[in-house]
């Protein structure tokens, strides 16, 4: 059975989709404060910190739920597949009772 693959936009849009959140957490680790005030920096400096920690928690969070999502998506469709395949299998199965019934046996 072949693995399904995603379709090439679907990589890419996935990719940007990353890289841009990659690039929102590189800006906000980013020290563009002045030395003079000292303790306006602090303040932000823990905020961004306490901001940035809170994102990436929200992003493994949300990446576990798309994962999740995922694995039980194709745990559906392999349950789906195998039903399929028992339904057809009854369809051409011979059935010697059925027969027996109609009188096309003795």
């Amino acid at each position: 059975m072949a693995p399904i693959s995603r379709p090439r936009s679907m990589t890419i849009s996935f990719f940007f989709l990353f890289f841009s959140i990659l690039l929102q957490f590189l800006s906000g680790f980013s020290d563009d404060s002045n030395p003079q005030e000292n303790t306006k920096v602090d303040d932000r400096a823990s905020s961004r910190r306490e901001n940035g920690s809170t994102i990436i928690l929200v992003c493994i969070a949300l990446a576990a739920v798309v994962g999740l999502s995922a694995f039980l998506f194709k745990l559906w469709q392999k349950k789906k597949r195998e039903e399929q395949y028992a339904r057809l299998l009854r369809l051409f199965e011979e059935d010697d009772e059925l027969e027996l019934e109609l009188g096309l046996r003795d």
